[in-house]
């Protein structure tokens, strides 16, 4: 199945409670003021929705961009360089783009060691294109799983032998702890590095945030992405629309909030993430359509 939605409540559905306005601000871009009502809200950090405003464009969405966070450097940016440059690892398990742009760094300013990367989505894997290709070859994208999640690399991530296998899990602070977990309960030595970690942005333009709340879909990449829209919209009087996630994972993490209306594809990536956001506006149309009691 491209895509996977809520059809029976999971618990309660999320309701925004009133609060105090909010401070204005620069956040937000609309993409043409002459422009319809937004279909969507999407809400990377600024300068990463480009490539789902295109495609979405190409089915005549119109989207609203509003960045809900912005990645900061976390407790463990400056040692990454000095762990790469001072020991070595069977494995570097990258997770995500920002991960990925971060090690690479790191890694950068460390020499460029040789180093064997297991990598997880297509989106990840495409941070490294340039150095992977490179003739040196000291980077090498070696694994992926079959899954693009964090708990298949736990499970399927190769060993080459019952001796010690040490990996580098260059992570966000804010990620938890099921691939270190199921890396090691399979034996495998892991040391993490908390290289980054998400903020929410704090200030948001009120005519932006009504766009936003009118709008029928918000296209989420992240469960921080998912708690900083949450944050925002306890400032309305209420919302219960439709959020497309990227992935289970932040699909997951929209369950455990009490939300209802939710569309994730079953693998997480580019093309899946448009078809549920999609998918989210067929039903919402359908909808608007059916005759009210």
């Amino acid at each position: 199945m491209a895509f996977a939605s809520s059809s029976v409540p999971f618990s309660p559905p999320f309701r925004a409670r009133p609060s105090a306005g909010l401070r204005g601000g620069a956040t937000g871009r609309f993409l043409a003021c002459s422009s319809p009502p937004p279909d969507v809200v999407v809400t990377r950090e600024r300068g990463k929705n480009a490539k789902l405003i295109a495609a979405l464009e190409k089915h005549n969405v119109q989207s609203l961009e509003l960045p809900l966070i912005k990645h900061v450097e976390g407790p463990d940016t400056d040692r990454l360089s000095d762990v790469l440059r001072n020991d070595k690892f069977d494995w570097i398990t990258i997770t995500s783009p920002e991960a990925a742009a971060v090690f690479l760094q790191g890694w950068k300013a460390a020499g460029c060691p040789k180093v064997r990367v297991a990598v997880v989505g297509s989106g990840t894997a495409r941070v490294f294109d340039e150095v992977s290709k490179s003739d040196d070859q000291s980077l090498e994208i070696a694994f992926s799983p079959s899954k693009a999640m964090g708990k298949f690399l736990a499970l399927e991530l190769p060993r080459d032998s019952e001796n010690t296998c040490k990996v580098l899990y260059p992570a966000s602070a804010k990620a938890g702890h099921e691939i270190q977990d199921g890396l090691s309960n399979r034996g495998f030595e892991v040391t993490r590095l908390n290289t980054y970690t998400t903020v929410p942005v704090q200030d948001v333009e009120p005519l932006t945030l009504k766009l936003a709340l009118s709008a029928p879909v918000v296209a989420v990449a992240s469960p921080s992405a998912l708690r900083a829209w949450l944050n925002l919209v306890s400032q309305a009087d209420s919302w219960n629309n439709s959020i497309a996630c990227i992935g289970e994972t932040t699909a997951t993490a929209a369950k455990k909030l009490g939300l209802e209306s939710i569309y994730y594809p079953a693998s997480p990536g580019l093309e899946g993430w448009v078809e549920s956001i999609l998918e989210a506006l067929r039903v919402h149309k359908l909808s608007e359509k059916a005759p009210k009691c």
